[in-house]
């Protein structure tokens, strides 16, 4: 009775904060008053901002991977939980006793370099992008080199028949094998990565300033029509504390073009492998090409150029540098 009497009496006075804090200790609550609730929502705001500040640096810390690290393959990935207990110990082929020993995971090809997507499915070198067997070419042996050729001779002579050609006329009868041949030495990007092109030519120097190194010719193959796009590549970065031989830049690009490509990817591609192996300040990187997909066929434009570019780093946030970047290697004509 005594609570209820105590109710009844507060409850006419709702407004007085006094009454209102009798009223919650006599039914044995408490009820926040102006001031605690301001304060609580001040608290949490600040919670909240202290969290993200702690999110934002954790995220820039682990923003870049170093070329030690193991790229996210597919074929990489840890089996179900289910399945690797049971296949955690076995026999150790070298024992020679027969006792159980942890299995060691295969060591990675050189293909699987370093991953800057979250994605297992793309590497650092594009080579589990889109299928197995672009790292499966990679790691081949002659004899597999071998059926890969006999493999692709006999598509060559299918595709001759199919347009109304005679494979066994004296003009084609060697056309299956040198076709085979230049269309793997078209796409012999696959068969590298950017640890090997690099090797080790990185050099701790206390230069600063902006290298450049403009006009680099490139061909690839249009991934859409297997025809060429050919034209040339400026690629510039802003060290921060160490310099790349200036020569392993156009050999990224040839690596990278080397491929089935489209050239916004290529762009992409030679930008993002130069900031991950380097770490500098920013790179720009802008190709202008022409293609023979539009030249050949379709809307056959003969003069068009198509121009794309991949800035990152202080070439992105900073105008002025990027304008200095496109001024150096004349994009910026007007």
């Amino acid at each position: 009775m005594a609570a209820n009497e105590a109710t009844d009496v507060a409850m006419p006075l709702p407004h007085v904060n006094g009454d209102k804090d009798k009223t919650a200790a006599a039914a044995g609550t408490t009820t926040p008053t102006n001031n605690d609730e301001a304060k609580a929502g001040t608290n949490g705001a600040g919670k909240r901002r202290r969290n993200k500040a702690s999110s934002a640096i954790r995220r820039a810390a682990k923003r870049r991977h170093s070329l030690s690290k193991a790229a996210r393959d597919p074929r990489d990935e840890p089996e179900s939980s289910t399945s690797a207990k049971a296949s955690v110990r076995t026999p150790s082929p070298t024992s020679g006793r027969g006792k159980a020993s942890l299995s060691q995971p295969p060591s990675q090809p050189p293909s699987a370099a370093v991953t800057r997507s979250p994605s297992p499915f793309i590497d650092f070198d594009g080579l589990s992008r889109p299928s197995k067997g672009t790292r499966a070419r990679l790691e081949e042996n002659d004899e597999e080199r071998a059926v890969r050729l006999d493999k692709m001779r006999g598509a060559v002579r299918t595709i001759l028949e199919c347009v109304g050609e005679d494979p066994e006329r004296a003009g084609l009868l060697g056309t299956p094998d040198r076709y085979a041949k230049a269309l793997l030495d078209f796409t012999q990007g696959y068969q590298q990565n950017v640890r090997e092109v690099v090797n080790g030519a990185i050099f701790h120097e206390g230069h600063n300033e902006m290298v450049i190194v403009k006009d680099i010719e490139v061909y690839s193959l249009c991934e859409h029509h297997m025809v060429p796009f050919t034209g040339k590549m400026h690629i510039g970065y802003i060290p921060f504390h160490s310099v790349i031989g200036i020569s392993k830049l156009p050999r990224i690009a040839e690596m990278f073009s080397r491929r089935l490509q489209i050239q916004e990817r290529l762009t992409k591609d030679v930008a993002n492998a130069i900031m991950e192996i380097l770490q500098p300040q920013g790179v720009a990187v802008v190709m202008e090409s022409s293609h023979l997909c539009m030249v050949m066929r379709g809307v056959q434009k003969t003069s068009a150029t198509t121009i794309t570019s991949c800035v990152l780093g202080c070439f992105e946030r900073k105008e002025k540098t990027r304008n200095e970047f496109l001024s150096l290697v004349g994009v910026n004509r007007h």
